[in-house]
């Protein structure tokens, strides 16, 4: 089970970089008015997005497997799990959310300021930090 817990934690971690990122190129894709340096920036952002959706897959795998296959998380005085589990739904829609703004800068359709992007950016910040609470303090 340790193994299958590092490789979670590590693959977590992987995902979290591409999520804290990304939105960090948006911004300066939203800055930009350089053609070669806004091409070079969205073959950033793809590749980036594309790596980071695989590393997203393992550890949703990993955690599964904690969860189904070790049992973590059930019984009675688990709630902090269901709660967990609800912010990684907010945060696989907001990875999905971050596809949908790179097809936007795509297509030449990006309508928000790099302001915008630069508070979109927290949201992951404030997911990793609810989600290492209920994980490590488990408050109900």
């Amino acid at each position: 089970m340790l193994w299958v817990k590092s490789l979670h934690i590590v693959f977590v971690a992987s995902w979290f970089a591409g999520l804290f990122y990304l939105p960090r190129i948006f911004v300066n894709l939203a800055m930009e008015s350089d053609a070669t340096a806004t091409t070079r920036l969205l073959m950033m952002a793809r590749k980036l997005y594309r790596f980071m959706s695989i590393l997203g897959i393992f550890a949703l795998v990993f955690g599964l497997w904690l969860w189904l296959g070790y049992g973590i998380g059930k019984g009675p005085g688990n709630g902090w799990l269901h709660a967990k589990l609800a912010i990684v739904v907010l945060l696989i829609g907001y990875h999905h959310a971050c596809g949908a703004l790179l097809k936007k800068f795509e297509n030449g359709r990006n309508v928000r300021a790099h302001t915008w992007y630069r508070w979109f950016n927290e949201v992951p910040v404030i997911g990793l930090l609810l989600v290492t609470i209920l994980v490590v303090v488990k408050p109900f």
